[in-house]
């Protein structure tokens, strides 16, 4: 899954893709680098991110989810339900709903939906969060909000225990170290972990400060062939080309097969 964030503010790319032209061109350049899906965002879930309002959301995705439809599957990425729906009608087909509040449009739709675990809120989440348990609670939550979604007939249900939204760094790792029983659920996974801080942080020299966003690469490129090879059905990735290779490879080495000879 390509990340096309239509936004001035998100935390790695915000203001690069934000004319709907660019954002247009750079999600064909995504589909020419191996995406198999585009999720469009039009409103910034970072931590501390202020929220827009629906019209500025609905300007923002309706273009580019109608632009790039036609040639790849499109997810939209928001928390409005209004959003969803015309999101959907616009040519979306997945909704990826970090809220988890939106089964019912889904099902309304008969669309797909990304079920996300996130403690609080964008602008409050990572003020304190804290968990007794956090595989088992995010595990709980996740498992509940998909069988209500089955429960209301949608089909294609993924879960994700949302990296970075509500969780520290030792909340992050204990989840992508707790992937085999989230993948046990019989729900696919997706997971997100692209360019985010506690990457940052756990790549930084000791007693440095954590790298930023753009040192980020090798340590997205790692937490996502991680996941992958712990059997996750979708990774949400800015760097697509490097990481279509890498799945490539963790798939030849899970079959033990290969497409080529090696000297």
């Amino acid at each position: 899954m390509g990340v096309v964030n239509v936004t001035p503010d998100s935390f790695y790319d915000g203001g690069n893709h934000f004319d709907t032209d660019e954002a247009i061109a750079f999600g064909r350049s995504l589909i020419g680098e191996g995406a198999d899906i585009l999720d469009v965002g039009g409103e910034s879930s970072r931590p501390g991110a202020t929220p827009v309002s629906e019209q500025e959301e609905l300007r923002r995705v309706l273009p580019v989810i109608e632009a790039l439809s036609p040639y790849c599957r499109v997810s939209i990425d928001t928390m409005k339900p209004n959003v969803a729906r015309r999101a959907v009608g616009a040519g979306a087909t997945l909704i990826n709903d970090i809220s988890s509040t939106l089964c019912d449009v889904a099902a309304e739709t008969g669309t797909a939906i990304a079920l996300m675990h996130m403690q609080g809120d964008p602008q409050s989440m990572q003020d304190h969060p804290h968990y007794d348990d956090v595989v088992g609670e995010v595990y709980d939550y996740l498992v509940r909000a998909a069988t209500r979604a089955e429960d209301l007939g949608i089909k294609e249900i993924y879960i994700d225990p949302g990296i970075g939204f509500g969780k520290t760094t030792k909340h992050n790792v204990a989840l992508l170290h707790g992937l085999a029983r989230f993948v046990g659920s019989g729900f696919p996974v997706m997971i997100g972990t692209s360019r985010k801080r506690f990457i940052g942080q756990i790549a930084a020299p000791a007693g440095s400060s954590p790298l930023g966003p753009e040192e980020r690469f090798e340590g997205s490129l790692a937490s996502a062939t991680w996941a992958m090879a712990c059997g996750v059905a979708m990774v949400r990735v800015h760097d697509v080309k490097a990481t279509k290779e890498a799945a490539r490879i963790v798939g030849d080495l899970g079959a033990g097969t290969a497409d080529r000879e090696v000297a």
